[in-house]
């Protein structure tokens, strides 16, 4: 008997508010440039790329590009696309202790 897979799509279990904000969370928290892109690339298929390119004024072919694992947006692109998707970015410590400015 042959096991019939499919790809697995994240997106698809991207149905709710928590889910997205976890699922975002877990790849800020790596802090990999190209996994946080990948995130937001998922986070914006779930929530309807052609809507995302019309609330940040970028194409859609201009987002997949961007918004992949091997994508490197500009910080601006970024902004705007966490913008659109609700959400904003804030500094949080890392440790107890704050860094020290010099």
């Amino acid at each position: 008997m042959t096991l019939e897979t499919r790809p697995f799509d994240p997106a698809a279990y991207l149905d709710s508010p928590e889910a997205i904000l976890a699922y975002l969370e877990g790849a800020f928290s790596e802090g990999d440039a190209g996994e946080i892109a990948d995130a937001l690339g998922v986070v914006a298929r779930a929530r309807g790329m052609s809507q995302l390119a019309e609330d940040t004024g970028l194409t859609r072919q201009a987002l997949y590009k961007a918004l992949s694992s091997e994508g490197n947006p500009e910080f601006a692109t970024v902004l705007k696309v966490v913008r659109a998707l609700g959400f904003r970015l804030h500094p949080e410590p890392t440790s107890a202790e704050p860094a020290s400015v010099t």
